[in-house]
């Protein structure tokens, strides 16, 4: 039996792959995972996103992908790279729990609502997503299925969305 390659997407990183390739993104607390995927061609792309809004102009290239416009203008980078079109890209989000349980706390829900955003303006189509709450997620995608799942706290894996 094929085994599948496993990709751990860290905090501000953003991978792709295709086929036989699982992308994962562990303890997700105010941050999201954001998942790009085309089910014709089983492409996709994941991103930890770990803030709202665009990099300041001096954020060094590496630090970039933390923010969420930076982070999503890389996703759709690296599925165009890949062969996919825009108008393809079905999306998935998780993440965006204010896990201190802090009443003031507004950066998981400023961090949802700026991705969202972004991701309307670019046109990209929300299919699925596990957003808000107060325990930290676990989110991945299998490419070759075209399955996105989740754990919240310590719970099992559970399907999001299927191609």
């Amino acid at each position: 039996m094929e085994t599948k390659r496993v990709i751990d997407v860290q905090t501000g990183q953003v991978e792709g792959g295709h086929g036989k390739v699982v992308l994962r993104a562990i303890a997700l607390g105010s941050c999201l995972a954001i998942v790009l995927y085309d089910p014709a061609r089983k492409n996709g792309a994941m991103a930890h996103v770990m803030l709202p809004g665009k990099a300041p102009a001096k954020t060094g290239p590496a630090e970039r992908t933390k923010y969420a416009t930076d982070a999503i203008d890389a996703l759709i980078e690296i599925m165009t790279q890949m062969g996919s079109e825009k108008n393809d890209f079905c999306v998935a989000i998780i993440g965006g729990a204010n896990v201190l349980k802090r009443e003031n706390d507004t950066i998981a829900r400023d961090n949802v609502e700026s991705n969202l955003r972004i991701l309307k303006e670019k046109k990209l189509n929300v299919v699925a997503r596990h957003v808000g709450g107060y325990e930290r997620s676990n989110a991945s995608i299998d490419l070759e299925k075209g399955i996105v799942s989740y754990t919240e706290g310590d719970s099992v894996d559970k399907e999001l969305w299927r191609a």
